[in-house]
């Protein structure tokens, strides 16, 4: 197993690794996944049990493996996995998500079997859950458009349907060498692709490390005539597939994508994925014999194969783990790539939206709005604005705290790990659309239900909230108990959703009311307990309706103890909906009118969408807010924040922002000054 060293008085060959190339030294990624799948890398001559690494067929292989013949050790071959990162390695991308760790060959090889090659020509590939992943794989993969290297322009359009697609690779790389081709391989694939297509545009497709100026490619204007040019605007790999007729490679990735899109490509040499039956091999490998479906292609290269990496947690990781942490990451480069322009921002807030929002490009931060949103359109920016400070009619993405938020309030000044982000509105606003609405409305990617599942039962498990204060659950008085969560009176959810009971007061008077008998309990907003926003009821007013103010307790724990939950637009109400406790809701927050919850209030009659419990919890958890994982400094997914909320490790806040927080506190009143 991972990280057992065996025994090697028993001859069995150990974990350790020894290199000869300065690349293992300078690559911190690659020794992090080494050292996570139990691997330990070393300098010197391997002993008897040890092994040799090296980097696929790279120049420099040639050091270790004569090493490996001359001591008669094994040798263990390197090479990224099938997905890999925003930018190409050699274009100063981050380090890859996975390694295919091959002790037997390497998958391009085709002189040799692989590791790969034995799970695809050996391995059952028949389990019905296994096959699943495969099958939701492919289709998140599409949903998401995410690929090996993911800094294309997902919003450029592709040529119109019906071109051919020649898929160009970086010459002099090492699968074509060792896939039985060559230079001359692909001028031989143009002309047969010219030939049986006499009538039909061809696009040769450029790589991405040539676009890039990295390494030349074998297509160039001397290529080209009245139906045949040089394709080399940054379009998605999957997009680009859905309008070909026929897709001819070498050995590219993008012919398995191509598989993976529906088409059977002309494959001219020896690749990992040609030889199985899907594919028209003009070389084929005469070993390789047994006919696959596209899902147990899948299943070997990007499931089985591969060793998958978290760095956020810095532990090996599943497929389905590997492409949440790419989503994460692709998300924010797609978003952040063109800078933004952030206005609205208090000045305690710009530290941590600069590291979620200024990785790519530095944020600049302007006020007001109107001068922000300018300086945005003269330097091809976007504009941030926090959402309490943008002007109704102003184009903007609106930015606002998540729902897994920090340990700690935020008007204790504590940064929020979660943040949306909403080109159409935002979700506390229910008097115009909001791209909430928009993903709850829609049905989640393949796998986002069971995603959602699991991640709901990771809440529930660790009792996270969006701020996780904690507090004693008090005794409580037997009966029917409804749950009263109090809310900040001038928080813009009560502004522009409360409707008609629009205080903390009314609520309780409307709660009393309804439910004569019930054990009614009031627990006043944490930002109020804390002197910090108005909202407060005197306890002689609460208790003419109420049966106990319930103060400084866990919200999670109340949630667990009551049978309902009556509110105006508070979170609570979300929390316990996801917790399977009844919620009526007199206003018209983002979880109204779903037909999930028992609505008093009007709701937008645009909300006609009737979501199940997990696709409502993959759109408002997993689609519509970025995470920002304080200790690793990069975005992440959910899965991560909910795991350092439940067991840390959690930056404490410095003795600035405590202080901050302290005289905020004391000057609650004039709140209007920094809001």
């Amino acid at each position: 197993m991972p990280g057992v060293t065996p025994d090697p008085a028993a001859g069995e060959p150990s974990r350790r690794l020894f290199f000869y190339n300065g690349g293992f030294l300078r690559e911190r990624r690659l020794r992090q996944i080494l050292r996570a799948a139990g691997w330990s890398l070393h300098l010197g001559l391997p002993g008897p049990t040890d092994r040799v690494v090296v980097w696929g067929r790279s120049p420099y292989a040639h050091r270790g493996e004569a090493v490996a013949a001359r001591r008669g050790v094994g040798l263990v071959r390197l090479e990224d996995a099938f997905l890999r990162s925003v930018h190409p390695g050699r274009a100063g991308g981050d380090g890859p998500l996975g390694l295919l760790i091959d002790p037997e060959g390497v998958h391009f090889d085709s002189a040799h079997p692989s590791m790969l090659e034995r799970l695809l020509a050996r391995h059952p590939l028949d389990d019905t859950y296994l096959l699943q992943r495969a099958r939701d794989g492919i289709g998140r993969l599409k949903t998401l458009d995410l690929s090996k290297y993911n800094n294309f322009d997902e919003r450029l359009e592709p040529p119109p349907p019906g071109y051919v697609l020649v898929l160009d690779q970086t010459a002099g790389d090492a699968s074509i060498t060792h896939g039985g081709a060559s230079a001359r391989t692909f001028r031989e694939m143009l002309a047969v692709a010219q030939i049986e297509h006499p009538g039909a545009r061809i696009l040769l497709k450029t790589h991405p490390e040539t676009r890039a100026g990295l390494r030349p490619g074998h297509y160039g204007p001397e290529h080209c005539d009245a139906r045949t040019q040089l394709f080399t605007d940054p379009v998605s790999p999957w997009q680009l597939l859905d309008g070909a007729i026929a897709v001819y490679t070498v050995s590219s990735l993008m012919g398995v994508e191509a598989i993976l899109a529906g088409h059977r490509p002309r494959v001219f040499g020896q690749p990992f994925y040609a030889g199985w039956g899907l594919t028209q091999d003009e070389n084929p490998v005469a070993r390789r014999e047994r006919r696959l479906t596209r899902a147990q292609l899948f299943a070997a290269s990007h499931i089985l194969a591969p060793t998958w990496f978290a760095p956020c947690r810095q532990r090996i990781c599943s497929f389905e783990e590997a492409v949440d942490q790419l989503e994460a990451e692709v998300r924010a480069w797609r978003q952040d790539r063109a800078g933004h322009v952030a206005s609205g921002m208090r000045l305690w807030k710009r530290r941590p939206l600069q590291q979620v929002f200024g990785r790519e490009t530095p944020l600049r931060f302007v006020d007001p709005p109107a001068r922000a949103a300018q300086v945005a359109r003269d330097s091809g920016r976007s504009l941030l604005v926090w959402a309490g400070k943008a002007p109704p009619d102003l184009p903007a993405l609106r930015v606002e705290d998540g729902f897994l938020r920090s340990r700690g309030l935020g008007a204790e000044l504590i940064p929020p790990l979660s943040l949306v982000t909403d080109a159409q509105g935002i979700y506390y606003d229910p008097t115009r659309p909001s791209d909430l609405e928009t993903l709850i409305s829609h049905e989640p990617p393949p796998g986002g239900r069971l995603r959602a599942e699991r991640l709901l039962a990771a809440i529930r498990k660790a009792g996270v909230s969006k701020y996780n204060l904690g507090g004693a659950l008090p005794p409580l008085p037997e009966g029917h108990r409804i749950l009263v969560p109090g809310q900040v009176e001038d928080d813009a959810s009560i502004r522009l959703g409360a409707g008609k009971t629009c205080s903390n007061l009314a609520l309780l008077a409307r709660v009393r009311a309804e439910n004569p008998t019930a054990i009614v309990l009031f627990k006043p907003h944490p930002d109020v307990e804390a002197g910090l926003r108005p909202g407060r009821v005197e306890p002689s007013e609460a208790l003419r309706f109420a049966d106990q103010i319930v103060e400084q307790a866990d919200p999670v724990a109340l949630i667990g103890a009551v049978h309902e939950v009556w509110t105006m637009t508070s979170l609570l109400g979300f929390e316990a909906l996801i917790r399977g406790v009844p919620v009526t809701v007199t206003g018209a927050p983002f979880y109204a009118g779903w037909g999930l919850t028992r609505d008093l209030g009007r709701v937008p009659a645009r909300r006609s969408a009737r979501p199940d419990l997990l696709a409502f919890v993959h759109a408002v958890l997993i689609a519509y807010p970025r995470y920002f994982d304080p200790v690793s400094r990069r975005p992440c997914p959910p899965e991560v924040v909910l795991d350092r909320l439940a067991n840390g490790p959690l930056p404490a806040p410095g003795p600035l922002n405590r202080s901050l927080a302290k005289l905020q506190g004391a000057f609650a009143a004039w709140a209007f000054l920094w809001r």
